[in-house]
């Protein structure tokens, strides 16, 4: 029998028309590659995004269209996370530390129409812009005023000029939500890049389970600085997460070394931030040489590459802020784990707790994982058997864009499809799951399995070395 709920699809445009009337007045504040500080409400990001919308379809931008962005983290690029993605075209964020041929490869592979893209690019796009065969479109994200008197791109088009020539009298459409909403591509193991084709009902999905109290644990009453990039998987859900909450948003921009950080972290009074470990390196060392505190930090959650021992000690010790170790890929969306504590932690010693933090925690609602050898059985959660991690979710990837590389998943004895990820892990009795290495970088000696992060570890921990990759 069915049920008798509403029937309401999951939209991406939904979140911000959240934000707009229950947290209209919220900042977001952005360091501009034109110098300044740029502060924008979540009601102004809802107006301008939809002026965006219009100025997108004055384009020619229709549903299902891949518009691309090469930007640094700022309010300009969140206006197109939800213009792009609300009136039913694809976001599809490009890394600019790619090699342009590889921009190229993956633009043309995607199909991209329009780029949008900082003014601190525009070497990196002129290196491409004549090889590339879909993008008819080149948009600066910058005003009149800072608009490059020159360039080898013809016809540049000025972000603000077409938000000018916009209205703002735009209702976000609704159409099914397992529609695409954005695409970003992931280097994988072997190859050429695979797109990773994200909807509306994966994203919004994600962004629930992200804000959970043991997850990301977001708040209308944090202020959130992602310092991962808004062109790697979406910066891990947070342009989302903050309008669902209502949370302060702070974009760095193009300045990611420790002085830029600090200030920005001290003026604007952050409480959680999100990074992979070499940009928090920095980040420890500046404050280090200088003698400083935060004074709002409370936490920070640090993915991409297992965090070394050594750091999670410094945050805690020396600046009082905890770590929230996670795990994901661009498969997962990215949010898989997070280690949060469970109430047996609680009277625990700060150097257990210390043992706790080092694993990439347990799965998220939403997230089915499991382990298995080389023949493909389980692994028993132990502590101790290690095998390949897989993984299984409405947020995980079900096929590569264009179905590169045929069906990547791995189908158990029910029928059920499982994503392999490549990573090497062990699971313990509570469900904490802790990577070991990559399946490719595993070293066997004496006939033992040696995880290189181990290694790497171990190295890290000794005062002269700073960083260390096997």
């Amino acid at each position: 029998m069915p049920g008798l709920m509403m029937q309401q699809p999951l939209l991406i445009s939904s979140l911000l028309v959240h934000a707009e009337r229950h947290h209209g007045e919220q900042e977001i504040v952005s360091r501009r590659v034109e110098g300044d500080i740029h502060r924008e409400t979540f009601r102004e990001l809802a107006a301008r995004s939809r002026r965006m919308a219009n100025a997108l379809a004055a384009l020619g931008v229709k549903s299902g269209d891949r518009v691309a962005t090469i930007a640094w983290n700022g309010h300009r690029h969140m206006e197109l996370y939800y213009a792009v993605s609300g009136s039913g075209a694809v976001l599809h964020t490009l890394n600019p530390r790619l090699h342009p041929d590889q921009v190229v490869y993956i633009a043309d592979h995607a199909e991209d129409s329009v780029l949008f893209f900082d003014l601190t690019f525009l070497p990196l796009v002129e290196a491409f812009a004549s090889r590339v065969k879909t993008i008819k479109k080149f948009v600066v994200m910058t005003d009149r005023a800072h608009m490059p008197k020159e360039s080898k791109v013809p016809g540049l088009l000025c972000y603000e000029e077409l938000l000018d020539a916009a209205s703002d009298a735009y209702v976000w459409p609704n159409f099914d939500e397992n529609t695409a909403s954005s695409l970003c591509y992931t280097s994988g193991t072997t190859g050429n890049p695979k797109g990773v084709l994200y909807s509306h009902r994966s994203t919004v999905l994600h962004t629930y389970a992200a804000a959970l109290p043991d997850a990301l644990n977001c708040s209308a009453r944090d202020v959130i600085l992602p310092v991962v990039p808004m062109f790697h998987v979406n910066a891990w859900g947070l342009p989302y997460v903050a309008c669902v909450v209502g949370a302060k948003l702070v974009f760095p921009g193009a300045g990611l070394d420790g002085k830029s950080l600090n200030d920005l972290f001290e003026s604007e009074k952050v409480t959680v931030s999100a990074g992979v470990p070499t940009v928090w390196q920095g980040l420890l060392a500046y404050m280090d040489a200088n003698k400083l505190k935060f004074s709002t930090m409370t936490r920070t959650v640090i993915g991409g590459s297992a965090c070394p021992p050594a750091m999670m000690r410094a945050f805690k010790e020396k600046y009082h802020v905890d770590v929230l170790h996670a795990w994901g890929m661009t498969e997962t969306s990215p949010l898989g784990t997070a280690c949060a504590f469970k109430p047996k932690h609680l009277g625990q010693t700060q150097e257990a707790l210390y043992g706790v933090m080092a694993k990439q925690g347990r799965a998220i609602y939403g997230v089915d994982m499991k382990i298995v050898g080389e023949d493909g059985a389980d692994l028993p959660w132990n502590g101790e058997a290690s095998g390949e991690l897989l993984v299984r979710g409405p947020w995980i990837v079900n096929r590569y864009f264009k179905d590169e590389g045929g069906n990547p998943l791995v189908t158990d004895a029910d029928g059920h499809g499982w994503f392999p990820t490549g990573d090497v892990a062990k699971i313990d009795a509570d469900g904490y799951m802790q990577i070991t290495d990559r399946s490719k970088d595993v070293i066997k000696s004496g006939g033992e399995w040696i995880g290189s992060i181990d290694l790497e570890n171990i190295a890290m921990a000794h005062p002269a070395v700073a960083m260390a990759a096997c």
